[in-house]
């Protein structure tokens, strides 16, 4: 039988990948690397894949956003310097048992070992053995909720996680590398900590110059010159700063934050929590909870003058059951009992039933609202004004801010140009559910209360009737007393 020496075909890392491989070959299970583009982020992967699986048998995953581009980037592409396709350079043919094509799926010969090319759009339908060892590529782009659902498993059997990306913007992959930065990997002294790196074209010089301005001029043609030195910046000098490239609501996410409008924004007992959902299933579903809620200023006279209302993002849910039963005990457990605000397939009746969700919904307590059927330009449009307005609960509603930043257009490529529809991701739906809150937030009906504070103040409660703390007599006293004031 002929021996291969795994890494195979004489590969060794470069060396500015050569920490990262020590580190890994040390025995850390945690490695998030930011390294510009183009500089063998995936091929590190595919030959720590190849290793583990004969020092360790077990299941591997190489995941990317969408299966579709894992089948392109992975599973097919060639290597333009080789001529060889980039899986087979990693896993020689000769170590491989037998391969699915519709699958991206092999087995390992003479190891009870698999590899798969999966799509972390589709995380949770995967079955077989549980992982031991998973690649989450291009990790800005894909869904924050597979390492959520995948981290208890590979915490249980002992295995190994690695990010690889390059930056896009100030979103989850840069939250994770906040979080975890601190928490260095040390074989002896920290075996559960992580390495983490990030590596720009300045530091590893993989890249020449007039390569990277060829790109910015063929970006440059492509959008513009603004956002080709965004992309520049991103791509090869790893910078967080500056929205994802298509993002619908990247700039006004990013001005939200910049202002001040996400903090703590606590519940208002006195208003009612409001909800927006998608009716997708389950973590397709997401639901923003929000408030509406009166503005006040005072005159020199020192009278309180309602000025308007102010949007309050107080909470988000993502649910993972199917259950709808489950998702309303969740909103009424929280006493978010407002309106429901549903696009119009509410009304589709329930597969094998006579029933809608509508019907449903109202079974169960909930006050269902359909939001009115506009296009999706004018949905988003709603969405923008919204985030300009709004203020959003820092902890809670993390998750939902996180999608609304990627919420983003599609690419043509032959066209070369954005499309007018969003890309279907795991923000998509996210999107879709802020759009009808933008279009329904201003419906609610506040009532222009007094501000609390004097005896005079009026209270709005839940079900929207209006508290006092004065006598009809002082009510009448008050209201001629501002006349008299007004005249004078």
């Amino acid at each position: 039988m002929p021996t291969v020496r795994l890494p195979a075909n004489n590969w060794r890392p470069r060396w500015y990948q050569q920490k990262a491989w020590n580190t890994w070959e040390q025995g850390c299970k945690r490695q998030l690397l930011f390294w510009h583009r183009r500089a063998g982020k995936d091929d590190v992967n595919l030959n720590m894949h190849a290793v583990s699986a004969y020092e360790r048998p077990g299941t591997y995953w190489h995941m990317l956003p969408e299966a579709a581009q894992a089948r392109k980037a992975i599973w097919n592409a060639v290597n333009p310097h080789t001529g060889k396709r980039r899986l087979f350079e990693a896993i020689p043919e000769s170590i491989i048992a037998n391969m699915n094509d519709h699958e991206m799926f092999l087995r390992f010969k003479d190891v009870d070992s698999t590899f798969q090319v999966v799509g972390s759009d589709n995380f949770n339908s995967l079955v077989g053995s549980p992982p031991r060892g998973i690649t989450f590529s291009e990790w800005a782009l894909a869904n924050p909720s597979a390492w959520a659902y995948l981290s208890p498993i590979l915490a249980e059997n002992g295995g190994w996680a690695s990010f690889i990306t390059t930056p896009r913007g100030n979103n989850h992959a840069k939250g994770m590398l906040d979080t975890v930065k601190n928490d260095v990997f040390h074989p002896v002294t920290n075996p559960l900590g992580w390495f983490t790196e990030v590596l720009s074209v300045s530091a590893t010089n993989a890249i020449s110059l007039d390569a990277i301005e060829r790109q910015r001029r063929e970006y440059t043609g492509l959008f513009g010159k603004d956002i080709a030195d965004l992309l520049i910046e991103q791509e090869y000098y790893c910078s967080f700063a500056g929205a994802m490239v298509g993002a619908y609501w990247g700039a006004e996410m990013a001005q939200a934050e910049t202002q001040g409008r996400v903090r703590a924004v606590p519940v208002d007992p006195a208003y009612p929590v409001h909800t927006a959902w998608d009716l997708g299933k389950a973590v397709n579903n997401p639901i923003w909870c929000f408030q509406v809620v009166p503005q006040f200023t005072t005159t020199a006279m020192g009278t309180p003058v309602h000025i308007g209302s102010q949007l309050r993002i107080v909470d988000f849910y993502r649910p993972d059951t199917e259950d709808l039963e489950q998702w309303c005990k969740w909103l009424n457990d929280k006493g978010y009992n407002g309106n429901d605000y549903v696009p119009h397939d509410v009304m589709h009746p329930v597969w094998g039933t006579k029933h809608t969700r509508f019907d449903m919904l109202k079974a169960m307590g909930r006050k269902p609202k359909m939001v009115g059927m506009v296009s999706v330009a004018d949905g988003i449009n709603a969405g923008r004004e919204a985030i300009k307005l709004g203020v959003f609960d820092e902890e809670r509603t993390w998750d939902g801010r996180d999608g609304l930043k990627s919420y983003r257009r599609e690419w043509d490529d032959d066209l070369k140009r954005f499309r007018d529809n969003p890309v279907k991701d795991w923000a998509e739906h996210i999107g879709s559910s802020w759009r009808y809150l933008g279009l329904a937030w201003r419906e609610v009906i506040v009532p222009s209360a007094k501000p609390e504070g004097d005896k005079g103040a009026y209270q709005a409660m839940p079900d929207g009737s209006i508290r006092s703390g004065q006598t009809v007599k002082e009510a009448v006293d008050a209201m001629i007393k501002r006349r008299r004031a007004g005249r004078n």
